[in-house]
């Protein structure tokens, strides 16, 4: 180390590589060299950069990288740099003047990237929105166009010069109105035009920032229970300190009026509250309460958001105009300055792990970050993650229960229907159908779940055995119906539906029951009883999803069929009636929570029965009825099931009793893949030590996907500390082996899915 009392900047960009890279600061000292493209709007209003910055970590940074020039943000300051000085390029310029993290964000996205082992550069691009990453302000502001005195005496001018009448009404509208924004004038003008007047000197543009609206709580409509007064009361008084509180309420119990009565008082102290929901896109009914509680202050964010309404939400959370930040996992890294409430609703859904390139858990990260911060965090949920009990039953966080329905609202009535001893008609049971036609004539709403979109999951040849597979992964293709399409569900490959066989030219027949088959089959049985359907094909459309909901919320809709998304936080006070049709997906599969998975599925999409005045009712069929898991759910609820669940869980030593890691490689060439994956599975057994367990490689249930083969290698561990001491050497090692072309490789830390 050459340039040991050297000011050294330590730079996050956005690469693959996981580390962070040293530059000099710019030739002309602290003060920036230029002003980045975007940092001043046209009109000449000084972007940040224009005043001389200390150098902060959290401020970005316009750096040489190769040929190009990136935008990186500033982590750390050293003395010193392993590299020699003749050897380090300089920045161009600081960007910033203050920093676009506060400081609990930026370091939990250190974190982040430490403990799920991902490039650093990446995890903090992906906190930014676009327009910050290409150097746009991080403050909004606002110009406003006034009439100079030059411009009142040429409005007012009498002689040969006398403006025309284009000149003239602008003019007239600027002394009538301004200042004011360019859309405030009342008259349709460009921004162009206004610059050529002020080329003449007859207006000038002036700036400020946006004002912090005034939030007015409304009053609540409901008074709370005694056991949510409590919850309430607890979260206030915790309101400076770090404490984690599960509250575990069953479905309907008004776990939604606990958050907005926590936040209330959030906003009392000027504060801001972040609340977290598995899907934006699926929950309309809570970001609409939250309006109706609040009447400003709310951002929402999401990945559905255009660059430029992101943008926005990001700088009214960042500069605080936004109290209130409602958004999907990826809001965990929203810059939030006073934090005071974390709220993870619905903490046991698996959405809140991001599944792809940086595979992290929002709702674990939540946690970390009210610690961090010194503020509480509520986790709420009908049926909590195994994880979470056990950390309430461990005394790392306090359980509260709301067990009732506030109100005359009762639990749902379940009950199983045995799929051996009942005719069914395209997956539809003779007990289902006689109690849908008792419903619907009741004047009560129905909800039919099933977890399969399309019409059938397979198209078979009863003569010869084809079945219709996609030519790209190890998969069967699925028929839609209305689109005439077979689709592969896992790498979208699409083809015609053939007319015959492929093999034998005999005709061909769907096999199974897909959403679509039911819409199908239940138009035809109910022709009276009109019907909406609720999954990806039909919800794909901006604001699809919302007028589906609205024809089910106003009792246009009398059925609802669908996957998944129906069992999202939905509200349905007329919803009578819920089928559970195809129960024993998860009995049998081979990853260890596919029966936490079920039993949640289960109990949610029950909860949506008897919100309202009506009774509940819920049928679940089933060919094995007398599998512990449904027998369990139906005699003990969701608490039985998950401490039996719990206890298995401990003698088969699977989390949360260990700390999984899994390797995860793909390649085109599986003999290769093969190779790399033996290789780094020798490494891990070498540095293994004997709280480490090194098992594989194996191939993925789904072998080839996309054309590529995949495979993987399991990491068990006793403790998280003993996981991460061992991946940094083991992930080190393995950057350095050859492994075949396009080789792709991740590792996902705590993964939900054991592949």
């Amino acid at each position: 180390m050459d340039n040991e009392n050297e000011l050294i900047l330590r730079i996050a960009l956005d690469t693959p590589l996981r580390r962070v890279f040293d530059y000099l600061p710019p030739p002309c000292g602290v003060a920036p060299c230029g002003v980045a493209p975007g940092g001043v709007p046209s009109g000449g209003v000084p972007s940040a950069s224009a005043v001389a910055p200390a150098f902060r970590p959290g401020i970005r940074v316009r750096v040489p990288f190769g040929r190009r020039q990136l935008i990186g943000v500033l982590v750390d300051v050293a003395a010193g740099s392993d590299i020699p000085t003749a050897k380090l390029r300089a920045a161009v310029e600081v960007i910033d003047a203050e920093p676009v993290f506060d400081p609990v964000t930026l370091e939990l996205l250190r974190f982040a990237a430490d403990y799920y082992h991902h490039p650093i550069g990446e995890v903090i691009a992906a906190a930014l929105p676009a327009a910050l990453r290409d150097g746009q302000a991080p403050h909004e502001r606002i110009e406003s166009w006034s009439l100079t005195a030059l411009g009142r005496s040429e409005l007012q001018a009498r002689t040969s010069r006398r403006p025309r009448a284009r000149q003239r009404a602008v003019l007239s509208a600027l002394a009538e109105r301004g200042p004011a924004p360019l859309e405030a004038l009342g008259i349709p003008v460009r921004r162009a035009e206004l610059a050529r007047f002020a080329e003449h000197g007859w207006v000038e543009a002036t700036w400020s920032s946006p004002s912090t609206p005034l939030i007015v709580a409304r009053p609540p409509d409901v008074a709370l229970t005694d056991e949510q007064a409590r919850v309430v009361a607890a979260i206030r008084a915790s309101k400076d300190q770090f404490a984690a509180h599960l509250l575990y309420g069953v479905t309907g119990s008004g776990k939604t009026e606990v958050y907005l009565r926590a936040i209330e008082a959030v906003l009392e102290d000027g504060a801001q509250a972040l609340v977290l929901v598995p899907e934006i896109a699926l929950t309309p009914q809570l970001v609409a309460r939250f309006r109706a509680r609040f009447s400003a202050g709310i951002a929402v964010l999401h990945s559905g958001l255009s660059n430029t309404e992101r943008r926005d939400a990001w700088r009214s959370a960042h500069l605080g105009r936004a109290r209130i930040v409602i958004g999907a996992r990826s809001a965990i890294f929203t810059s939030l300055p006073r934090l005071r409430l974390i709220v993870v609703d619905e903490e046991h859904d698996a959405s809140y792990k991001q599944q792809e390139g940086f595979r992290y858990s929002a709702r674990d990260l939540a946690v970390w970050r009210a610690q961090r911060a010194g503020i509480p965090v509520l986790l709420g949920s009908a049926t909590p993650s195994l994880e979470t009990l056990d950390n309430a039953a461990q005394g790392r966080y306090t359980k509260w229960r709301l067990p009732q329905r506030p109100g005359e609202s009762a639990p749902p009535h379940l009950a199983l229907v045995d799929l051996r001893k009942c005719a069914s008609e395209q997956g539809l049971s003779q007990p289902a159908m006689q109690a849908m036609s008792q419903h619907l004539e009741s004047g009560g709403q129905i909800i039919v779940f099933l977890n399969r979109r399309g019409y059938a999951p397979a198209l078979f040849c009863t003569a010869c055995g084809w079945a219709a597979a996609c030519a790209h992964c190890d998969a069967r293709l699925t028929l839609h119906r209305r689109a005439a399409q077979l689709r592969c569900h896992h790498c979208g490959a699409v083809r015609p539906v053939p007319a015959a066989c492929d093999a034998c030219a005999a005709p061909l027949n769907p096999v199974g029951q897909g959403t679509e088959r039911i819409e199908e089959t239940l138009t035809r049985l109910f022709p009276e009883a009109p019907l909406a359907r609720l999954d990806r094909d039909t919800a794909g459309g901006r604001g699809a999803m919302e007028t589906l909901l609205e024809r089910v919320a106003s009792g246009a809709a009398r059925i609802l069929v669908g996957t998944q998304m129906i069992t999202k936080g939905h509200h349905f006070p007329e919803v009578s009636l819920v089928l559970v049709l195809d129960a024993d997906q998860g009995l049998f599969a081979s990853d260890f929570r596919a029966t936490e998975r079920l039993a949640q599925t289960i109990i949610q999409v029950a909860g949506r029965a008897g919100r309202g005045a009506r009774s509940g009712e819920v049928l679940i069929q089933t060919a094995f009825p007398e599998h512990p898991l449904l027998t369990r759910l139906i005699a003990g609820g969701y608490e039985d099931f998950a401490l039996r669940a719990l206890e298995e869980r401990r003698a088969a030593g699977w989390p949360p009793y260990s700390r999984l890691a899994l390797l995860r490689g793909e390649a085109r060439d599986e003999a290769r893949l093969d190779e790399f994956l033996r290789a780094a599975g020798a490494v891990g057994t070498r540095l293994a030590q004997p709280t480490i367990k090194v098992l594989g490689p194996a191939p993925a249930l789904m072998a080839r996907r996309a054309d590529h083969y995949r495979a993987h290698i399991l990491v068990e561990a006793l403790g998280r500390a003993a996981l991460q001491r061992f991946l940094k050497p083991w992930l080190s090692e393995i950057e350095r082996l050859p492994g075949p072309p396009n080789l792709r490789w991740s590792i996902d830390v705590d993964p939900l899915e054991v592949d």
